[in-house]
C-alpha cells in the first residue's frame, strides 16, 4: 500500500479545510450556512463510502465502521439542530453559551483528528513491519 499518497491526500484536506475555516470567518451567517451544507453532505458521503468498504470487511471492523457511522449521522444531526435551534434564539447569554459550546465542540473534534492521525501512524508502521516479517519469512522460506 502506497502511505505517501494517503498521507498526502490527508494533508491536502487539512490544508483546504484550514482555508475553509479561515474563509468562513469572515463570511456572513448565510454564507456559513451553506458551507455547513456542504460538510454535512461531505460527511454522509464519507459514511457511505466507510459503509460500502466495511461491507467487505471482517465482522468485528464492520462493527467498528458501523458505529463511527452511526456517530456520524448523529453529529450531522445535532449539528442540523443546534444551528435551527440557534436561528430561533434571541438571547445573547444564550447565545454566547451556544458559541462557547461549538468552540468546545471543534476543539474536541481537533483534539480527536490529531488522536485519529497518531494512531493511522502506529497502524502504519505496525502495518509495514508486519509487511517486512512476511516478505523475510517468505525469503527465507525460499
Amino acid at each position: 500500500m502506497d502511505y505517501s499518497e494517503r498521507l498526502d491526500a490527508l494533508q491536502q484536506r487539512v490544508a483546504a479545510t484550514k482555508a475553509a475555516a479561515q474563509t468562513a470567518a469572515t463570511e456572513s451567517r448565510e454564507q456559513i450556512g451553506k458551507r455547513i451544507d456542504q460538510a454535512q453532505l461531505d460527511i454522509a458521503r464519507a459514511v457511505q463510502n466507510a459503509q460500502k468498504q466495511t461491507e467487505l470487511a471482517a465482522d468485528n471492523a464492520r462493527s467498528k465502521w458501523a458505529q463511527m457511522r452511526d456517530d456520524a449521522s448523529a453529529r450531522v444531526d445535532d449539528v442540523r439542530a443546534k444551528i435551527a435551534e440557534r436561528s430561533r434564539q434571541r438571547d445573547v447569554k444564550l447565545a454566547v453559551r451556544d458559541a462557547d459550546n461549538a468552540d468546545s465542540d471543534a476543539a474536541d473534534a481537533l483534539d480527536f483528528a490529531a488522536w485519529a492521525v497518531d494512531n493511522a501512524e502506529l497502524a502504519i508502521l505496525d502495518a509495514i513491519d508486519a509487511r517486512a516479517y512476511a516478505d523475510e519469512l517468505a525469503r527465507s522460506a525460499s
